[in-house]
Formats: C-alpha cells, sequence, structure tokens
C-alpha cells in the first residue's frame, strides 16, 4: 500500500505534502494522548485480574504480565513526553514516521503481552474466573477504538489479542469453546469495520481543519498585506456604530493614532472632520444610509485633518447575526486623495496651457460658445481680441526654442497683469494669445488694445538676453459682429490680419470692407490659377538703359493680368496673394520658362526675372532655374535672378547654397530694392551679388533732396568696391539721368526710356531706344564741336 501511494505523494503539490504531513502529525498526537488517558486503565486492570487470579492462577505468569504490561504503558507515557517536546517546533516528516514505527511497535507488544491473558487463563478457568476473563478480552479488544485514529495501530493491537482468545476459546471444552469464539469473531469484524470507518473519519477531520487552518493564515496573510501596502482598508463596527476594527492606513490619513479612534462612532468621526467645503449631498447619503442600515458603494467625503484635506471613498453593508439581527458594519474604505487631485490636475491640464498656466485653446473654445449664447437684452457686448506676436520667430532662430519658451512665459504674465484676470486671455498655440473681455462700450476693448500692444513692446528680459518683440491685435464683437464661435474668430482674425498688413504693432477693428477683401483675394486666387493654366497671364519687359550709351542692355520681366470684366490686376494685389496661398512658386516657374523663352530673339541682351522669397526657399529652386535653362537653351549669363534682402533674413543654408551654385554656373544675382529693407551690409559679404538694384524711392526729388543723392552716390561707391554693378530704378527725366550717370551709377530703367512692354513689341523698343541713343549721342558730339 506504500509503494502505491507514493507516485500520488510524489505528484502532490508541496502545499499538499506540508498538509498531509501536518494531518499525520495530529493523527499521532491523537492517538498518543487518548493512549495516555488509557494507560492508567491498562496498569488497574492488569493488577486487578493478578489479584483475582492470583489463588488460581500461577503467579510466576501474572507478575510477569504485571510486568509487561507496566513497562509497555512507562514506555507509552516516555514516548508522549517525548513526543510533545519534539513537536514542539516545525514538523519534521521524519519524526512523524519514527513515531509511527513507535506507536504501532508499542501497540503490537501490548497486544503480544495481553494476548497471552486468555490463551493462558480461559481454559483452566471455571465459572465465574472464565467470564471475568471473557470479559477483560472483550473490553481490551474495544480498546482499538482508542487507538482508531491511526488503523495500523489498532489492528495490531486488537489483532494479537484477539488471535489469543482464540487459541484459549479452543482449549475450553465444547459447546462453550466455539460457540464463544463464533460470537467473538463477528464482535472483531464489527469493531475492525468500525474503528475503519473511525480511521477514516478522523483522517477527513483532521485534514480539513489543517486545510481550513492553512485558508485561514493565508487569508489572514493577504488582508494584513492588503491593509499595510494598499491605499484600501477593512473597516467593522459593532451594532452601536462604534469603531472595532481600526487598520493603521485609515488612522494615519486623519493624522491620528488607532487608540484614539477606537470605540468612536464612524458617524461622530465623519461629521468632527468634515471639511467646509467638502461634498454635503454624499455625507448625507452616508449618515442617512447608517441610519437606515442599508448598504452603500462609492460614497466620497471630504475630510479636514491634521496632514490637510483628506477625500474618503467608503463601501460597507449592515452585517446580522444567526437570528437576523443586526450586529454592525462592515466595509472597505479608500483614501481617494491621489486620485481626486490627479484628476483634478488632469482637468486642469486639459484646460490650460502647460507651458504658460494660461486656458487653452479647448478652454478658449468652451468660452467663446458660451459669450455667443443668446444673451438677454440689456447685457454688454463681448469683445474678442486676437493677438500674434511680432517678431517671435526671429527669436526663435535666433536665440533658441528655449528662450522662445521663456519669452512666450513673460509675455503671459504681462497679458495677465494688463487683463487683469487670468481666466480671460488664452493661449491659442505658437504666439498666438485671444482676450475675451465684457464691452458695455467699444472703448473699453480697444484701449485694452492700446495697452496689449504698448506693454508688450516694451523690452523682455530673459535670462541674459535683452528681446524685443511687438504684438498686433484684431478685435472682434458679439453680438455686433457675429453671433457664432466659428464667424466671431474668423472675423477677429481678420482685422489681425488688416493690423499686420497695415504695418504691425497695432490694433485694429473687424468691419465689413475686410471681409469683402478676403472674399476678393478667394476670388483673384482662383482667377489667377485658371488664368496661368489657359496663358491668359503675361510677362511685360522694362528695358535696362546703360546710363552711358543710353543703349538698351537687356529687359526686366514684370507680371500682367488683365482679367475680364475688371481690366489689369496689379501686382501689388495678386503677388501677395499668391504668396499667401503657395501659388507664386508656380507662377515662378512660369515665368522663368516664359522670360527665357523670349529673350531667345533678343540676342546680346540679358533677361531680368523677379523671384518671390517664398520660391527662393523652396528645396527645387535650384531645379526651376537649371530646367528652364535646359529646356529654352539661352546662355546662363544671360539671366538675372532678383531676390530681395528678406530671403536672407535667417541665412538659411540651403537658400545659399542655391544662390551659389546659380553663380557658379553663370546665372547672375541682383539683390532687388537694397535700401528700403534690413539693408544689412553683412548680406553684401555673405554672398557675393552682381549687381543691386536702388529703390525708386531715392530717385524721387533727386535734385531738390541733396541727402538722396548722398545715400545713391554710397551705394554705388560701396558696390563698385566689392565689384558689383549698380541698376538705379524709377528713373523718370532727363535731369535725373544725367546726375546719375555722373555719379557712375552704371544702368537705369524707368518710365524715361519706356513702361513695360508686351513681347511682341521688345524689336521695335530696342530699335527705337538705340536709334534715339544715337541722335543723343551725336548732337553732344556736334556740340562739342561746335564749342
Amino acid at each position: 500500500m506504500a509503494n502505491a501511494d507514493r507516485p500520488a505523494e510524489e505528484r502532490a503539490s508541496p502545499l499538499e505534502h506540508r498538509q498531509r504531513s501536518e494531518t499525520q502529525a495530529e493523527l499521532l498526537h491523537e492517538t498518543l494522548q487518548l493512549a495516555s488517558y488509557s494507560a492508567i486503565t491498562h496498569v488497574v486492570v492488569v493488577f486487578a485480574l493478578a489479584y483475582m487470579f492470583w489463588n488460581d492462577a500461577s503467579r510466576l505468569y501474572l507478575q510477569g504480565l504485571c510486568t509487561a504490561v507496566s513497562l509497555i504503558i512507562v514506555a507509552t507515557l516516555w514516548t508522549t513526553w517525548h513526543h510533545r517536546n519534539t513537536f514542539r517546533g516545525e514538523v519534521c516528516e521524519r519524526a512523524i514516521q519514527r513515531g509511527f514505527r513507535i506507536c504501532k511497535a508499542l501497540a503490537f507488544a501490548l497486544g503480544i503481552a495481553w494476548a497471552t491473558m486468555p490463551a493462558v487463563l480461559l481454559p483452566p478457568s471455571s465459572g465465574n474466573f472464565r467470564m471475568v476473563a471473557a470479559a477483560i478480552t472483550a473490553g481490551l479488544i474495544s480498546d482499538a477504538y482508542v487507538v482508531g485514529p491511526i488503523l495500523s495501530v489498532s489492528l495490531l493491537l486488537a489483532a494479537p489479542i484477539v488471535l489469543g482468545a482464540f487459541i484459549g476459546l479452543a482449549g475450553c471444552e465444547a459447546p462453550f469453546g466455539g460457540y464463544v469464539s463464533l460470537l467473538l469473531g463477528v464482535y472483531a469484524v464489527f469493531v475492525f469495520l468500525s474503528v475503519r470507518r473511525m480511521s477514516l473519519l478522523s483522517y477527513q477531520r483532521i485534514w480539513q481543519r489543517i486545510v481550513v487552518q492553512h485558508q485561514g493564515e493565508t487569508i489572514g496573510l493577504l488582508l494584513n498585506d492588503f491593509e499595510a501596502g494598499a491605499s484600501d482598508w477593512l473597516w467593522e463596527t459593532d451594532a452601536r456604530g462604534r469603531l472595532c476594527h481600526v487598520p493603521t492606513r485609515m488612522a494615519a490619513t486623519l493624522g491620528l493614532s488607532q487608540r484614539v479612534l477606537q470605540d468612536r462612532t464612524l458617524e461622530d468621526l465623519l461629521r468632527d472632520h468634515a471639511a467646509p467645503d467638502g461634498t454635503d449631498a454624499e455625507r448625507a447619503a452616508l449618515l442617512r444610509a447608517f441610519a437606515t442600515r442599508t448598504a452603500f458603494s462609492d460614497l466620497s467625503v471630504r475630510l479636514q485633518t491634521g496632514t490637510g484635506v483628506r477625500w474618503w471613498t467608503l463601501n460597507g453593508k449592515p452585517t446580522l447575526d444567526r437570528h437576523g439581527q443586526f450586529t454592525g458594519y462592515r466595509g472597505v474604505g479608500t483614501d481617494s486623495t491621489d486620485g481626486r487631485e490627479a484628476q483634478a490636475r488632469i482637468a486642469y491640464l486639459a484646460g490650460h496651457d502647460i507651458l504658460t498656466g494660461l486656458p487653452n485653446r479647448a478652454a478658449f473654445q468652451n468660452a467663446v460658445e458660451a459669450a455667443c449664447r443668446l444673451r438677454p437684452a440689456g447685457q454688454p457686448q463681448i469683445g474678442l481680441l486676437c493677438l500674434d506676436l511680432d517678431g517671435f520667430k526671429a527669436v526663435n532662430d535666433g536665440h533658441g526654442h528655449g528662450t522662445g519658451d521663456r519669452l512666450l512665459r513673460a509675455v503671459a504674465e504681462r497679458l495677465r497683469a494688463v487683463v487683469g484676470d487670468a481666466d480671460r486671455v488664452f493661449r491659442l498655440g505658437g504666439d498666438e494669445f485671444a482676450v475675451l473681455q465684457e464691452c458695455p462700450r467699444p472703448e473699453l476693448a480697444e484701449g485694452l488694445a492700446e495697452r496689449i500692444v504698448a506693454d508688450v513692446r516694451r523690452p523682455f528680459r530673459v535670462d541674459a538676453a535683452h528681446l524685443e518683440v511687438g504684438v498686433s491685435v484684431g478685435i472682434a464683437y458679439t453680438p455686433g459682429d457675429a453671433q457664432d464661435p466659428a464667424s466671431l474668430l474668423s472675423r477677429a482674425d481678420l482685422a489681425l490680419y488688416s493690423a499686420k498688413a497695415a504695418g504691425k504693432g497695432r490694433w485694429c477693428c473687424f468691419d465689413a470692407g475686410l471681409e469683402d477683401r478676403i472674399v476678393r483675394q478667394r476670388h483673384l486666387d482662383a482667377a489667377m490659377r485658371l488664368a496661368l493654366g489657359t496663358e491668359a497671364m503675361q510677362l511685360h519687359y522694362q528695358p535696362l538703359v546703360d546710363l552711358r550709351s543710353e543703349r538698351v542692355i537687356g529687359f526686366e520681366a514684370l507680371l500682367r493680368w488683365q482679367k475680364p470684366g475688371e481690366g489689369w490686376i496689379s501686382p501689388v494685389e495678386m503677388i501677395p496673394i499668391a504668396e499667401a496661398s503657395g501659388f507664386v512658386i508656380e507662377i515662378g516657374r512660369w515665368a522663368l520658362h516664359r522670360a527665357c523663352a523670349d529673350a531667345l530673339s533678343w540676342p546680346g541682351l540679358q533677361v531680368a526675372v523677379n523671384i518671390s522669397s517664398i520660391h527662393v526657399r523652396c528645396p527645387t529652386f535650384y531645379d526651376d532655374v537649371a530646367d528652364a535653362l535646359a529646356r529654352t537653351g539661352i546662355a546662363p549669363e544671360r539671366l538675372e535672378i532678383e531676390i530681395t534682402e528678406s530671403v536672407l533674413l535667417n541665412r538659411e543654408t540651403q537658400v545659399l547654397d542655391n544662390l551659389k551654385r546659380l553663380r557658379r554656373r553663370g546665372v547672375r544675382i541682383v539683390l532687388d530694392d537694397f535700401g528700403t529693407g534690413y539693408s544689412s551690409l553683412s548680406y553684401l559679404t555673405d554672398f557675393p551679388f552682381n549687381k543691386v538694384k536702388v529703390d525708386r524711392s531715392f530717385i524721387q526729388d533727386l535734385r531738390d533732396r541733396p541727402e538722396k543723392l548722398a545715400v545713391v552716390e554710397a551705394i554705388t561707391t560701396m558696390a563698385h568696391a566689392l565689384s558689383m554693378d549698380v541698376t538705379v530704378e524709377g528713373v523718370e527725366t532727363r535731369a535725373q539721368s544725367h546726375i546719375l550717370g555722373l555719379k557712375n551709377c552704371g544702368t537705369a530703367q524707368g518710365f524715361l526710356y519706356s513702361a513695360a512692354r508686351p513681347a511682341a513689341e521688345i524689336d521695335e523698343l530696342v530699335r527705337m531706344l538705340n536709334a534715339r541713343a544715337e541722335i543723343g549721342r551725336s548732337s553732344r558730339h556736334y556740340g562739342e564741336a561746335a564749342e
């Protein structure tokens, strides 16, 4: 049997193996405990037997039986004592097996000792003595019940006694011996079956107790770990509401000791620590549940404690005894303070800009929607101020994004100070801000915009940098200008664009004309695309004239568009629209191809093409120019690319590389409108231009404004020193031409020579201007000869 059970034991888990060992230890403990109780009985019985049979049986046998039984009983008592000392510590499997072997040996020895009694005393005895011996034998067999928890021990004790009884009865006269032997066999079988069942029940009883004990210990450990390591705790009250189990974490959240909270009612605790601005509804619901003895779940209360404000979330249900009487509450509590604070932080971040702390675009959208809702009669209108910083990109590019972020925080602080209410100032993203202001009178919003412009204009000190930016402001009102959020924001943006177009650093209110201009711009944008696709756009050419010979040396290509029904559309209106939409790049590619193709019929003459700064910054700009040269076959030296100073403002590496590649190829690079933009002399050293063009604003009133002549002379001298040619724009009179010629300006263009003409008229124009130059030169020679 032991070998058959071994695989099952090997397959058992460590926990089951431990439980089996503890069960065997308990069986051994119970068996030895019961055996120690019956030990006195055995001693009394053996000495009583010796006394009764002293004169009728062998005294030597009786002395030997008493001695043997006494020794076995002493060994049993010593084994019980030793077992108790051995098992005080951890249960050892080896000790259990040794205890089982000793118990079996003692039981077998005691059974052998007592088995001699019926075998020796039954046959010679007569009458009453035989009945005494039979009764003692039956009693000894029933002693198997005492050691019944271990079946093998019971059998080793009872089996020898039964065998001895059969031997003794065999020596008795018939029919007494046979009858009693039969009854003894039936009795022995009954005892065996009963002891076997009792042993099985004892094992199951002890096994289940051990399992329950282990489960209880595990649950206790889990609960202890739960209370020690989790933010939740278990709480319990008695029928009067007093706390009878106060977890450490529960007391710690209140900053109190467990002793202070013990026996206090939970209702009083919640009332005493109620925060003034707590959630009264949920606290009332909790107290109402206590009063009505009903279950509750996820009720949160705000408590004022010595460590600050804490939030508790409580779950609980009433407990009843077996008679259905209320015995108190049991439940789970949670310190939900961190969760509440995290939720509040998330809610704050959802509606606020992380960098500046101002309400963000989502909060702005909600505020605008609330402002545009139907307002009661007599309520003041609300003004929306859209703000955009001027010059912020230059700060980011020149000082880095870290400095730019700190500058945005400084701007936000100034806006808070000017507006006076941080909840009315919003950061929409990048360098865009917005302000919502109640305006009983429009002058209030306009005055606020004026103060914002003036305050932001003041220099900022960011780390060691001294930074200056401006701000442009667009204003629209609800319900006066718009009644829905999208329209209000759109019209404030229109006003902002108008402020920027007017020179930046100012404010502008929305008016209907702004919207009309936007509609026209959209209309022109669509019409331009159609015109370019159908070749309705044209290039007209204005001649470039050498001031000394007055002969034509080239032409500047100028974009012209005659829109059906409107006439000629000014490039001043057309180009900004194309730049805003990016369509100017397509126009630039088309102009390069068309100008190079037209110039093929002008042998020896140059052609200059104005290129937008957006197109020059395009990564494909070099390829666009190279493609135009390749397709038309014009010599690169005959093509001039005119750019403005703004292209080089940020000194982008790719822009400079493309321009240098074109110059190495032979294309001439011209700096247009020199003197009217940023006019940094470093541009002329960063990139070696072939030519600079002096803006027409310096040519007007040239004779009456000597300072303008000085500027032109300075530009010419500087350009010649850098090996650059000079072209003067806007020459309209002979006097201007004569003065500029004396200053060695080189070439000129203007209405004195011709306005821009279509390509079909260029040949005739060249012949006419060159002929006029010959006549003029002949006249000068004639005059000199006459002198």
